[in-house]
C-alpha cells in the first residue's frame, strides 16, 4: 500500500480518538490530543488518543491495534507529572518491553498482567499469540516532550510504508449490565468518618440506585445527580492516611503523594498539556486564590465569601474544562470546613484523590490561618479546628469498565463498614442530628406521647406529639425531620408499634425492652 491508503478502524472508545492514514499511533497521555494532531498531516500518524489509566485503558488500546494491523510503529509521550503519577505510559511501554504473563485481576478473574511495577492488564480472552506477534511487530519509541513526540512521528511517516504484521484480530469483550432499583435521582446525602469508608458508601448507593446513562465516549456509565458526601473525622494530615489493611482504594499513600502537587501547587502553562487544579487556584485568573481566602478569614473570621473559583468563561469556548469548578470555607463553631463543587466526579477512580487532595488544601488554609494569627491576643478565636470535608458532585458516575470492581468492592467492605459503626464503642454512630426521642404510653388518655429533644445526652424537650396510631406519629415526625436517619425512623416504627400493643392489651410498655413473651 502507499503512503495515506491506510485507514485505522477502532472497535472500541472511537469517539475518544483522532484517526489518520498512516502507520503509527501517538499515546498522548494526558497531554491533548488535539496539541499533538495540529503539528501532524492525517498521513502522518494512524491515531492519536490518550491513555489515562493502566488498568482501564491498555486493555483497550491492544485491541485496537490487534483490529489494525497495518500500524507498525508507536511513540508513547511520556511527559507530564500526571503520566508520572499514573504510571499509564510506562505501564505501556512495559507491556512492549518485557511483555505479560498469567496472573488475576482486581476482581480475581483470570488475565495477562504486564510484567510492570505499574498495574495493568489484558483480558484473557485476548490470544497469547496475537499479543506476542503485536509484541514483536510494532517499532516503539518512549519521549518526554511535545516537539519530541512530533519529530518521532514525522519520522516514522517519512519511512517507506511497512507491510501489515497480518489480518485483523478480534475477541469478543462482554460488559455485564447491572441491577438497579428504584430509587432517587436528585439528591443525595451520605456522611462518613474516613474517606475510604465514605468512598464505599458513595459507591454502593450509586450501584444500587444509579441511572444508567450513555457517555460521550463510547461508553455507560451509571450516575446520581447531586449528590453530598460529608466526611467527618479524616486525618488531618494526608501525607500520613490511613491505608485500609487490605487496601481497598484505588489509590495508596505513594500516588496520593504524587497527586498532591496537583492541588496544592502552582503550574507553569505549557501547550498541549491540561491544567491542574493548583493552576487554576493559584495563577490562572492572575491572582492567588488561596492566599485570598486566607487574608479573607484573618480579616472577618465569620466570612461566608471565602470562596475559589476553577470554572473559566472561556472554557465552553476552548473544551476541557475542570470537573472541580467551586470551592467555599466557612469557619462554624471553631472549625473550618471545605466544600468542593464537581460538576462532573468519577466517583469510583477519581473520587478518593480528590478528596485526600482536599483535605491536604483544607489542612495548608487552616494551618496558615494559625500560624499567622498565633500571638495575637486579639484573634484567640482563629485558633481553628479541621472540621468536615464536603464534596457535592453534580454528576456522581461509576463508568462501565469499574462495574465489576465496584460490585466487588461493595461484596467485601459494605457489610464490613456498616457493622464496624454498630460495634463502635461509642455514641456517634447512634447520634442523630434530629434528636433524642422520648416515647411514653399514657394509659388514662389512651394515647401515645413521644417527647423530641436535642440531640445528647442532656437533650432539651423541643416538641411533643400525641396520637393513637404509629403511623400518624411517624408521619408527623417524618414532616418535622425529612432529614432523620433512615434507620433511627426505622426503630421508632417498632418502638410505637409496641407501645400500640401495650395500650390495646392494658399492659405495660418500657422503651428498648422487649416485652413479648
Amino acid at each position: 500500500m502507499r503512503p495515506g491508503e491506510f485507514t485505522y478502524r477502532p472497535e472500541h472508545k472511537p469517539n475518544q480518538l483522532i484517526c489518520g492514514k498512516g502507520q503509527t499511533a501517538v499515546i498522548t497521555g494526558w497531554t491533548v490530543k488535539k496539541i499533538v494532531a495540529k503539528h501532524l498531516n492525517p498521513e502522518d500518524f494512524a491515531v492519536i488518543g490518550q491513555l489515562y489509566s493502566p488498568t482501564r485503558g491498555i486493555n483497550l488500546l491492544i485491541r485496537n491495534l490487534l483490529l489494525n494491523p497495518h500500524v507498525r510503529f508507536l511513540v508513547i509521550l511520556n511527559a507530564t507529572r500526571e503520566d508520572s503519577s499514573s504510571g499509564s505510559q510506562r505501564c505501556l511501554a512495559d507491556f512492549f518491553q518485557y511483555g505479560f504473563e498469567k496472573g488475576y485481576s482486581d476482581t480475581n478473574r483470570p488475565c495477562w498482567v504486564i510484567r510492570s511495577s505499574i498495574k495493568g492488564n489484558i483480558d484473557i480472552e485476548v490470544d497469547q499469540k496475537a499479543l506476542e506477534t503485536l509484541r514483536e511487530a510494532i517499532e516503539w519509541k518512549e519521549v518526554e516532550t511535545l516537539q519530541e513526540a512530533i519529530s518521532a512521528t514525522k519520522y516514522y511517516a517519512s519511512r517507506p510504508p511497512v507491510e501489515p504484521w497480518g489480518s485483523p484480530c478480534d475477541f469478543p469483550l462482554e460488559i455485564k449490565e447491572p441491577d438497579v432499583l428504584p430509587g432517587e435521582l436528585y439528591g443525595h446525602r451520605i456522611e462518613g468518618k474516613t474517606i475510604a469508608e465514605t468512598w464505599v458508601k458513595i459507591i454502593h448507593r450509586i450501584k444500587t440506585t444509579g441511572v444508567m446513562r450513555p457517555t460521550g465516549y463510547d461508553g455507560q456509565l451509571q450516575e446520581l445527580i447531586n449528590l453530598m458526601a460529608v466526611v467527618t473525622h479524616e486525618v488531618e494530615d494526608p501525607k500520613k492516611i490511613c491505608i485500609p489493611d487490605p487496601n481497598y482504594l484505588p489509590c495508596d499513600q505513594d500516588s496520593i503523594n504524587a497527586y498532591l502537587p496537583q492541588i496544592l501547587e502552582d503550574s507553569p502553562v505549557v501547550e498541549g498539556v491540561k491544567y491542574t487544579y493548583g493552576q487554576r487556584l493559584r495563577s490562572w485568573f492572575g491572582v492567588d486564590q488561596v492566599e485570598q481566602v486566607i487574608e479573607k478569614l484573618i480579616s472577618e473570621i465569620d466570612a461566608a465569601s471565602a470562596v475559589m473559583s476553577l470554572w473559566d468563561v472561556r472554557d465552553h469556548e476552548v473544551g476541557g474544562s475542570p470537573c472541580l469548578n467551586h470551592i467555599w470555607l466557612r469557619v462554624l463553631e471553631g472549625e473550618l470546613t471545605l466544600t468542593a463543587l464537581f460538576r462532573s466526579n468519577d466517583m469510583f477512580s477519581a473520587w478518593p484523590a480528590n478528596a485526600f487532595g482536599l483535605r491536604a488544601l483544607q489542612k495548608e488554609i487552616r494551618d496558615s490561618i494559625v500560624q499567622r494569627t498565633s500571638g495575637r491576643d486579639d484573634l484567640g478565636k482563629y485558633k481553628l479546628k479541621l472540621g468536615c470535608l464536603i464534596t457535592i458532585s453534580q454528576s456522581a458516575h461509576i463508568y462501565d469498565d469499574c462495574w465489576e470492581n465496584a460490585e466487588q468492592l461493595i461484596n467485601n467492605q459494605y457489610a464490613k463498614i456498616l457493622q464496624a459503626e454498630m460495634n463502635a464503642e461509642d455514641d456517634e454512630y447512634y447520634r442523630d442530628p434530629a434528636g433524642n426521642f422520648i416515647i411514653e404510653v399514657l394509659a388514662n388518655k389512651q394515647q401515645i406521647r413521644v417527647l423530641r429533644t436535642t440531640p445528647g445526652n442532656d437533650g432539651t424537650e423541643v416538641k411533643a406529639y400525641i396520637g393513637k396510631r404509629p403511623l400518624d406519629l411517624v408521619r408527623q415526625i417524618c414532616n418535622d425531620s425529612p432529614s432523620i436517619r433512615p434507620d433511627h425512623i426505622g426503630y421508632l416504627g417498632i418502638e410505637l408499634q409496641k407501645a400500640r400493643r401495650a395500650l390495646l392489651l392494658g399492659e405495660e410498655y418500657v422503651q428498648d425492652v422487649d416485652t413479648t413473651r
